[in-house]
């Protein structure tokens, strides 16, 4: 049975939350209709606090304020190496201020408080900082051309962004976007998801106290349906970066046809793990529990799927299964807890339907499988054993705390059938054969292999996904690109 930690009843003591209006133009304002929506904490099911619905008189606005902030304003003529000196400025406050953006992340996530001090605010900061640094490199090229011409390059902003951004990591899915974006000497307009909305607008207020000039960075929370449609479908924005399920990746590439924006997606995936017979087994276990059970599953390079060889496989599920049973799960705040609740009640029920749907395709459900506490969004941490590679536990992307564990017996099987899907943005291979690992690593399609390691994500490192998973690369120079125009100049010389 999974350990749990006690429940507070209410968390009014602790609620302090900085800014829940729109951020446009430099100024925090109320939304053109007035509305507001609530943000519900996970853990009590109460509300935090009312924040300001944005929709598309809104966006219009804040695009308005981006296009003048990039054509009027000084961020469009400023020089390279001043923004770069803004953005490390802008990462130092966050720094400065973790332990408080961490208590924040935590009451609108649901979130383990050792994870929001351990990865993402200071992954936050350290994206700002890295892209910072890229601000005076971006370098054109001097081409050798036939004839009486010099011919040379520049990179230029793509202008105005549309950045949209998930609920799972909410700072530092924001940095991941806003980093390249202002590095290159965009403007942006920022949509937060509905769910969690709150760090993101503190950091747009320190990231004008740094000196980040009015109307570079703007925030709109709201809806998709309203405020995030408006943003992709606006013909005053360049480009769109969306992270999120692939079926919204879908609709918002079919609804941009018309203006032909750049874009950027970074989607799901059901990343195969794959653990062979002369892997170091309890290593292989502590990654394959981290690979799923990282922040609820709610990630979307989760090792969701565990590919182990027959002559390992009952015991690594029993180890498995048993490190599992003693993940404790409870209030986020205490230090002790390793397990939060999901985000909202939609994702808790699709997650129980899915436990259910396992057990009546025949999986054996080794582990966890039940709801803990009577309130909030709380799934024990679930292993299913006996999967078959066609049940939907191991087809869907899930989204939640649910491992499925299938048995291989050759390496050229388990590439094949770690490949049967639609997805293709993370993987894993766990062996001490490097012949073997780097075999597996050429088979796989996946925008990262990870060897005898997972969930290791670096600022340099791009990331990113074949097939469903993605278009385009988050991170590392060469999301740069996404966020760039390359300008060809030719002169006659005479």
């Amino acid at each position: 049975m999974t350990e749990t930690a006690k429940l507070p009843e209410s968390y009014a003591n602790l609620i302090n939350v900085p800014r829940t209006s729109l951020l446009i133009d430099g100024r925090f304002q109320s939304s053109q209709s007035g509305k507001t929506f609530d943000s519900i904490n996970p853990v009590t099911e109460e509300v935090i606090a009312q924040v300001a619905e944005g929709d598309a008189a809104d966006i219009d606005l804040a695009v308005i304020a981006a296009t003048n902030a990039l054509q009027e304003g000084p961020w469009g003529k400023m020089d390279a190496r001043e923004r770069g000196r803004l953005m490390m400025k802008w990462a130092d406050l966050i720094d400065q201020n973790q332990e408080a953006f961490a208590r924040l992340e935590v009451l609108d996530n649901g979130k383990p408080i050792v994870e929001a001090l351990g990865y993402d605010i200071p992954s936050a900061a350290a994206t700002v900082r890295y892209f910072a640094g890229w601000a005076d490199k971006l370098e054109g090229k001097t081409i050798p051309t036939s004839g009486p011409y010099f011919t040379h390059t520049r990179r230029e902003p793509v202008g105005v962004c549309g950045l949209i951004i998930p609920w799972n990591f909410p700072l530092a899915m924001a940095a991941w976007k806003l980093g390249p974006a202002l590095a290159a000497g965009c403007t942006t307009i920022l949509k937060p998801a509905e769910q969690t909305p709150l760090t993101a607008l503190w950091a747009g207020e320190l990231a004008l106290e740094a000196g980040i000039p009015p109307g570079v960075i703007n925030i709109v929370p709201g809806y998709g349906e309203t405020a995030g449609a408006a943003l992709v479908k606006h013909p005053g924005v360049d480009k769109i970066a969306f992270t999120g399920e692939h079926t919204t990746g879908q609709i918002i590439k079919a609804a941009t046809t018309d203006t032909m924006k750049r874009m950027t997606f970074e989607l799901g995936g059901k990343s195969p793990n794959i653990v062979f017979d002369d892997a170091n087994l309890d290593e292989a276990v502590d990654g394959a529990f981290g690979a799923i059970f990282l922040n609820q599953g709610q990630n979307c390079c989760a090792g969701s799927r565990a590919f182990v060889h027959e002559s390992i496989y009952t015991e690594f599920v029993e180890k498995l299964a048993d490190k599992a049973s003693r993940r404790v799960i409870g209030d986020p705040f205490n230090p002790g807890t390793e397990h939060g609740p999901q985000i909202d009640r939609a994702q808790f029920d699709k997650i129980m339907q899915y436990i259910e749907l396992g057990r009546q395709q025949g999986a054996q459900c080794v582990s966890g499988g039940q709801r803990v506490f009577d309130r909030g969004y709380f799934i024990a941490p679930t292993v299913f054993s006996e999967v078959k590679d066609d049940m939907a536990i191991a087809t869907d992307e899930i989204f939640g705390p649910v491992l499925s564990i299938l048995k291989f017996s050759s390496t050229d099987e388990v590439i094949s059938r770690a490949n049967d899907t639609q997805f293709g943005l993370s993987s894993a291979v766990w062996t001490q054969d490097i012949d073997k690992a780097y075999t597996v690593t050429e088979g796989l399609k996946a925008g990262t292999v990870w060897i005898n390691c997972y969930n290791i994500v670096d600022p340099a490192a791009p990331f990113g996904g074949f097939k469903m998973s993605g278009l385009g690369r988050e991170l590392g120079e060469q999301a740069l690109d996404a966020y760039t125009e390359t300008k060809t100049v030719t002169q006659l010389r005479k």
